[in-house]
């Protein structure tokens, strides 16, 4: 772990224009409104630009463009990803050795890749194949038939269930589930509910992470399919037989029902839910607590329930914030004069 830089190495890092003193130096990283003398920050947002004339930081990750102000800056195209390569140079997580705890439970048919990590109380069942370099943090669970890629990184009580497969540098945070059954039952004619078996499974494709106490729900037919380089936010719901594409964000309580399709590239901001069958394609954004009960096209915005449009949205929000002003009009005396 470093535990100062100069700002001219810092810069040299990060392959930053520096204005300020090279000889100043960086103790630590901060946000912005809380940073002091030997802090480096960053303003990504322009709600935050105003904050960086009055900063306690030593040096500020700007845009190229950003105006003059009293502290150093460290000027680059991407202020927001070079903080997160700053924070690396200042803080290392726990490393975890290879090895394997007693207590860890592991089924003689499995198969265990080289330098592997299984800390307490883990369990790696029957016939699971585990890559190289992973680290299996305690409680983690592989059911029967699991395959795992290199380099998968399992925090505590993660559970994956049978038959799933996940591929290289995977991460699931604390309490992911990977393939618990999908949320199948057939009416009876007596009103009760028949259960239908989720004979499928989930499949991780690299460089997928997945936060605390989300689930991916095995499909009862096929797959569930996360494909490389998405990001799933805690507390997500995947119904089962869905596919989230390439480096698409499920941002935190977002919802999918059951085989929903969600393209590349796309957001999902808080809370958005996706009904069953839709398909959301390349490129869209939905804001926050957004209902999308149909299909929506390729780089779209959207907003709202039933969701439309963000522009549409807007203009109808302001609108209807002007309801009272306008029921008054209508209902006053001269209403008639309008």
């Amino acid at each position: 772990m470093t535990t100062s830089l100069t700002l001219s190495e810092l810069a040299d890092h990060l392959g930053a224009e520096l204005r300020g003193d090279p000889a100043a130096v960086i103790t630590g990283i901060s946000g912005i409104e809380t940073a002091s003398a030997g802090h480096l920050t960053f303003v990504a947002n322009i709600k935050y630009a105003s904050l960086a004339r009055t900063t306690r930081a030593t040096a500020i990750l700007v845009e190229p463009s950003f105006a003059e102000i009293p502290a150093a800056t460290l000027r680059l195209k991407n202020p927001y990803l070079a903080f997160a390569r700053a924070i690396e140079l200042f803080y290392t997580p726990p490393l975890y050795a290879p090895g394997i705890h007693p207590t860890a439970v592991i089924a003689p048919t499995a198969s265990i890749g080289k330098d592997v990590h299984i800390g307490p109380y883990a369990v790696v069942s029957d016939h699971v194949v585990l890559g190289d370099h992973a680290v299996l943090l305690p409680h983690v669970v592989l059911y029967p038939h699991v395959v795992v890629g290199s380099h998968f990184f399992a925090h505590a009580h993660v559970i994956v269930r049978e038959h799933c497969r996940l591929g290289d540098h995977v991460t699931l945070q604390n309490g992911v589930v990977v393939g618990a059954d999908g949320f199948g039952f057939a009416k009876q004619a007596d009103g009760t509910w028949y259960k239908i078996l989720q004979s499928g499974h989930a499949v991780l494709e690299d460089n997928v992470e997945i936060q605390a106490n989300a689930c991916v729900d095995r499909a009862s037919i096929g797959e569930t399919r996360i494909q490389a380089g998405a990001k799933i936010d805690n507390l997500v719901q995947v119904g089962h037989g869905s596919t989230v594409g390439r480096n698409t964000l499920l941002c935190a309580q977002v919802g999918l029902a059951g085989s929903s399709t969600i393209g590349q590239n796309v957001i999902l901001a808080g809370q958005v839910g996706v009904a069953g069958h839709c398909i959301i394609g390349d490129g869209v954004i939905a804001t926050a607590q957004s209902g999308i009960p149909n299909d929506v096209a390729p780089g779209k915005v959207v907003s709202g329930y039933p969701a439309v449009d963000n522009r549409k949205w807007l203009r109808s929000v302001a609108l209807f914030n002007r309801l009272p002003e306008l029921l008054r009009a209508i209902r006053s005396p001269d209403s008639s004069k309008m």
